[in-house]
């Protein structure tokens, strides 16, 4: 990986394997927790809507609110787990969560719409810190954070696209 210096000219980055400093390890940790956070009480209101989505929408966004509650069960524990790559401790309290959490719980009385929409914001602020632990990987040469959240990125990018759409009827 290059990166540009302060004179303007390019050097190589090089790859580093859990050679972190500390307060390289530090940084990349909290921003972990944090994505973790929100992601945590995010699957949580999935399952809400799962359970208690009514309507004409009711089998379409019951079966697809599953699929991604199940996607991001799995994504909770990769970040967990490097969490624990780097000798640290993950949140793994909902204290923990809804203290540290941007995204916020919400009802069961909502609408199928207020629902995508609660899940449409939700994505913007997984995203917001998606990106946030990207560039910290990038600026320490953490390669294997970096693969992983990119993948998030992805799919977090192709399901807004499909809930804007669902909502565009």
């Amino acid at each position: 990986m290059e990166v540009q210096t302060e004179n303007n000219t390019k050097k190589r980055k090089a790859y580093v394997h859990l050679g972190f400093r500390p307060l390289e390890a530090a940084e990349l940790v909290i921003k972990l927790n944090q994505l973790l956070a929100n992601y945590h009480v995010h699957y949580q209101k999935l399952r809400n809507f799962h359970w208690n989505v009514k309507g004409g929408d009711f089998f379409d966004l019951h079966e697809k609110f599953e699929i991604q509650y199940n996607q991001a069960k799995v994504n909770i524990d990769e970040i967990a787990e490097r969490v624990r790559v780097f000798g640290k401790t993950p949140y793994s309290t909902m204290q923990e969560y809804l203290e540290q959490s941007e995204i916020k719980e919400v009802g069961t009385n909502l609408t199928a719409t207020e629902m995508v929409n609660e899940v449409l914001a939700d994505y913007r602020i997984l995203l917001e810190h998606m990106v946030d632990v990207v560039d910290s990987a990038i600026d320490v040469g953490d390669i294997g954070t970096q693969d992983l959240v990119n993948t998030f990125i992805k799919n977090i990018e192709k399901s807004h696209w499909m809930f804007s759409a669902f909502i565009q009827k």
